[in-house]
């Protein structure tokens, strides 16, 4: 039986900029109301601001709390290297179901950074982004850009120096060296555009995922798992955990350092930021901009 105390009124959605808060029926009683309330999912404008406000918390985060932070997340993003190798290693010897099981291994450091807090440049290209798209200001810009060269660097320095110890010291057994190596010769040996192509995805992905994080709640390590994941299932380019692979191949004189840099860091670093920026903070920046700018 329809309610009749508030029948359907089709005329009320009529407008697109004035469609009522839904409510929960009046046959309800008060606990249960504010127990739809409490189960409902945010609308995406909410989610939207939380995001919207991390990122200008961040844009004014003190230039030495960035360069540590960032240089933190490059330095733990060779986990993800080491993740990956130590599950290669381990797989019987012509298996199919290898890389099934090793891109797993790929989450470990995006699971130190993004839990730990720390500053990782792929998670900027959405977070910052929304307050410049909010503010449209010359110094919301600088500000932006100001974040993005110090975070960007520091991740890239954090990647050399962890590369450079694999390769130097006797910190990791031969076995996985070995599996280091291989690991950046894969990772360098796509071409010029079908790097970028799969940098475009990845930046996708990683801004879905911070998208998706206001939501996750207990769940988020798994969120992280299950995205990172596919990112390593499809060979896709993320700048800062290739960065770790290819340098070290550079380190070990597999690659040349000009391969490091126009063949891996141009293509990857425009694809990123073409697919967190461009697919991600603009698309859903216009999807809310309706309800959240305009009367």
């Amino acid at each position: 039986m329809p309610d009749q105390a508030e029948p359907f009124r089709r005329d009320l959605y009529t407008d697109d900029h004035n469609v009522p808060e839904p409510e929960p029926s009046p046959r309800l009683r008060q606990t249960e109301k504010k127990e739809v309330r409490r189960m409902a999912a945010p609308r995406a404008a909410v989610i939207h601001e939380a995001i919207r406000k991390e990122g200008e918390e961040q844009l004014g985060r003190p230039t030495s709390s960035l360069v540590w932070s960032a240089l933190a997340a490059g330095l733990s993003m060779g986990f993800s290297m080491v993740g990956l190798a130590v599950m290669r290693a381990g797989m019987p010897e012509g298996a199919d179901w290898t890389k099934l099981v090793a891109s797993f291994g790929y989450a470990f450091g995006f699971l130190i950074v993004i839990l730990g807090r720390q500053q990782l440049f792929t998670e900027n290209t959405l977070t910052v982004m929304l307050p410049l798209l909010h503010h449209r200001s010359w110094s919301a810009l600088r500000a932006m850009l100001r974040l993005w060269g110090i975070v960007f660097a520091m991740n890239v320095v954090g990647t050399l120096i962890f590369a450079l110890v694999a390769y130097r010291t006797a910190v990791f057994e031969p076995p996985l060296k070995a599996e280091f190596l291989e690991l950046g010769r894969h990772v360098a040996g796509f071409g010029w555009w079908t790097t970028f192509g799969k940098a475009i995805v990845a930046g996708w992905l990683i801004a879905l995922l911070v998208w998706l994080q206001p939501l996750s709640g207990s769940a988020r390590p798994f969120v992280i798992i299950l995205i990172t994941y596919l990112i390593a299932l499809l060979d896709l380019a993320h700048i800062i955990a290739g960065s770790v692979e290819v340098s070290y191949a550079a380190f070990a004189g597999a690659i040349g350092w000009g391969d490091y840099a126009w063949g891996f860091m141009a293509p990857t670093l425009l694809g990123n930021i073409t697919g967190g920026v461009v697919l991600v903070a603009l698309v859903h920046h216009a999807q809310i901009r309706a309800e959240m700018y305009e009367d």
